[in-house]
């Protein structure tokens, strides 16, 4: 029996989220403020980068959820305690103030002035033509896409699912496809973590409640649109695709005694 440790796998998930955020933040920060030659598509795959490097860094000890959509979708599948929700949330918030922190950090000589653009690097904001509750469906639909990836690419029992550690570098590609399709319009967030975390900061690095004011209070636009798609997401997977795997067939197959392919009539 596998003795729990709730503890080792909070610090974890604060670990993992702080990679996350060190990587991604640190390359708009590197675009922004230095000016690197670094295009979208670059900067959408670097951010899957640091999601991989966390999944593979933490995801032994914690399962690296590294986000709360992760954490609250399997949860509400069934496939994750409830009693854990609230401790990997926190954790994650947390790790995700500490990488926006260390970006900061080393980036502290560029941050000369403490300009509305300089703080759009540690967190997301839509278009200004777009609205909050639109920019919400848009974050609820992509984070839809993430949890049932995440889901299928972990599935035991799907067959075409990648094996081993390639499960992480796969969903590093995943979230990088997911800021080429739609990543412009809202900085894709997927994570209430990945972006309230670093809010966090910015309000207490000087730049005050505007991090949580802009855009007509749009902070809370990426907190409810990740959460709702990733139980949507998360729902779907396990009650119109895991339902119907194969190998999922052939378990009620044998427990049932009917072979696979048996019609019966009442």
């Amino acid at each position: 029996m596998k003795k729990e440790n709730l503890f080792g796998e909070c610090i974890a998930e604060l670990i993992g989220t702080a990679i996350l955020l060190f990587f991604g933040a640190g390359v708009v920060a590197n675009l922004l403020l230095v000016e690197a030659n670094i295009g979208w598509w670059e900067l959408c795959l670097l951010w899957g980068l640091g999601v991989a490097m966390a999944v593979y860094i933490t995801g032994g000890v914690s399962g690296a959820h590294i986000n709360p959509s992760v954490t609250v979708g399997l949860a509400a599948a069934g496939d994750f305690p409830w009693k854990k929700v609230l401790p990997y949330c926190i954790s994650q918030t947390a790790g995700a103030f500490l990488g926006a922190a260390g970006v900061y950090f080393i980036y502290a000589e560029q941050f000369v002035e403490k300009t509305a653009v300089n703080m759009t690097i540690f967190h997301t904001i839509a278009m200004d033509n777009i609205s909050n509750p639109k920019a919400m469906m848009i974050e609820l639909i992509l984070t839809m896409i993430l949890l049932m990836g995440v889901m299928a690419m972990t599935e035991p029992l799907n067959s075409t699912a990648p094996k081993g550690l390639g499960a992480a570098m796969s969903i590093g590609i995943l979230v990088a496809g997911i800021g080429g399709i739609g990543g412009k319009l809202t900085g894709f967030a997927i994570n209430p973590a990945r972006d309230f975390g670093p809010k966090l900061f910015t309000a207490l690095a000087g730049w005050g409640a505007t991090p949580f004011t802009e855009h007509n209070f749009y902070f809370w636009v990426p907190i409810i649109g990740p959460l709702l798609g990733g139980v949507l997401g998360a729902i779907i997977y396990k009650k119109l695709l895991r339902a119907h795997l194969p190998e999922v067939w052939k378990n009620k197959d044998e427990t049932t005694g009917i072979e696979t392919g048996e019609t019966t009539t009442a």
